[in-house]
């Protein structure tokens, strides 16, 4: 995504080099799912050893649905684990698409259901925002997600991943009001938009500004793996209801 070794849009990467056969006993193996935002990803992680086992991950708005459930078996496959070699399972729950964030959930509770495991969901603004949280932890993070129709889902947190403004919706001009605190980070598909309306000269320009249109699908795995899992089910994170509506208009009355 914002490495320089991120593949461009529409390609995918996997595990590098041949699958060597490992003895799982005494460690943690996490299977991790996103399909919220602009990605389909999964990946096999060892949350003992903190290391990516299999990952593979593409670019995409729409066709989630078609490309999930292939991408979980290649990846499971190239490891040569079974389901029931898991520890846990976890999904990104949003906010994000309404349909696709469905998708990850969905696969998430399936899987859960057939292997015995536990599944546990995780927030895409933390997703987006943990890894930046570990760099540094005097200036604060602004997670902002292009929520569409000049809107933005909106999180800010600061040391330690303390939230100084909670998980919101939020417009352009509300946005900026409430990161315009000074100098700043700026993380996810709407932080360009928000950047290029940033209040200059009076505030410091954006440390960081990553426009990135989908969480590092390791660090989904990594929360999810230290996360409670009867504190944080698989249950989506709307924030706001879903644009596409049930016509009214025509419905005939009930007698």
């Amino acid at each position: 995504m914002a490495s320089s070794d991120t593949p461009p849009a529409n390609e995918t990467t996997k595990n590098s080099g041949a699958f060597e056969p490992v003895t799982w006993r005494g460690r943690k193996a996490v299977l991790a799912v996103d399909t919220a935002l602009g990605a389909c990803s999964v990946v096999l992680f060892d949350a003992n050893l903190n290391q990516t086992i299999a990952v593979e991950s593409v670019e995409m708005n729409r066709g989630h649905a078609e490309a999930l459930v292939p991408m979980i078996e290649r990846v499971m496959q190239s490891t040569g684990l079974d389901f029931d070699d898991l520890d846990r399972i976890v999904t990104t729950v949003g906010p994000g698409s309404f349909t696709g964030l469905r998708v990850g959930i969905a696969a998430a509770r399936g899987l859960a259901l057939a292997s015995g495991k536990p599944a546990i969901g995780v927030s895409t603004l933390d997703a987006l925002a943990a890894p930046f949280v570990t760099e540094s932890e005097t200036v604060p993070i602004v997670v902002a997600i292009d929520a569409r129709h000049g809107n933005f889902y909106l999180q800010m947190v600061g040391a330690g991943g303390r939230k100084l403004v909670s998980p919101r919706v939020a417009t352009l001009a509300e946005a900026i009001r409430a990161a315009a605190i000074g100098l700043v980070r700026i993380i996810g598909s709407g932080a360009d938009l928000i950047a290029n309306h940033w209040p200059a000269p009076e505030l410091p320009a954006p440390l960081l500004v990553d426009a990135r249109p989908a969480p590092d699908i390791a660090w989904v795995a990594r929360l999810g793996a230290r996360t409670d899992a009867e504190k944080s089910p698989p249950k989506p994170l709307y924030l706001r209801p879903p644009d596409a509506r049930p016509q009214d208009a025509h419905r005939l009355p009930r007698r």
